[in-house]
């Protein structure tokens, strides 16, 4: 009990340490393209959510939420940043919950297909999907009455300018994270069954 106990801790700090590796180097885990980023960091999460449950996916998820939280103060990746993750509702509670949709809908998933690549593809593009369509609707729920101040975005124009971010980040976004967290994910599972 002990010992798995540890090994969870262990890559639990793992998973932080990489999350906070991509958060402090651009290239690792935010490709900032005009006001908004695009973001790999959802394939991290989504495999903390397969690989340790989803618990420890809400977890390393909730990091990444607090460390976005914290950068919008310090040290923003956008100029929007400055304005929306200054809300915990719009910076954490969606990361949080790229963990428990990856996590969750890879529970379902792997019991119903016989190929594991497929479930922890489908997961890890319902995870990226959550962080995209909760963070732009959190903003919209938010913000709609502030649109000027949003990156100089018109009110009547906002819906318009979200859905289009939807799709040139957060589609690309998504289909990234179906094709790379299967490649990531598989070896990592057979490694961790074996070691159970």
């Amino acid at each position: 009990m002990k010992k798995n106990n540890a090994y969870r801790l262990n890559m639990l700090a793992m998973f932080i340490a990489i999350i906070i590796l991509q958060t402090s180097v651009p290239i690792l885990g935010l490709i900032p393209i005009g006001p908004l980023s695009i973001t790999i960091i959802p394939v991290t999460v989504s495999l903390a959510a397969i690989l340790l449950g989803t618990t420890d996916g809400a977890i390393i998820g909730g990091v990444w939420g607090v460390i976005t939280f914290i950068r919008a103060f310090v040290w923003p990746t956008s100029p929007l940043a400055t304005i929306v993750f200054v809300n915990p509702v719009v910076s954490v509670l969606p990361r949080i919950m790229v963990g428990v949709v990856a996590g969750v809908v890879y529970q379902q998933l792997k019991t119903r297909f016989n190929n594991q690549g497929i479930a922890i593809s489908v997961a890890a593009i319902c995870g990226s999907l959550t962080n995209t369509l909760l963070v732009l609707g959190l903003i919209y729920l938010f913000y709609k009455g502030n649109a000027p101040q949003l990156y100089q975005v018109n009110v009547k124009a906002l819906l318009p300018y979200l859905l289009g971010v939807i799709g040139t980040n957060g589609i690309p976004e998504a289909i990234f994270s179906g094709i790379v967290t299967p490649l990531i994910g598989r070896p990592l599972l057979k490694v961790i069954n074996k070691h159970k």
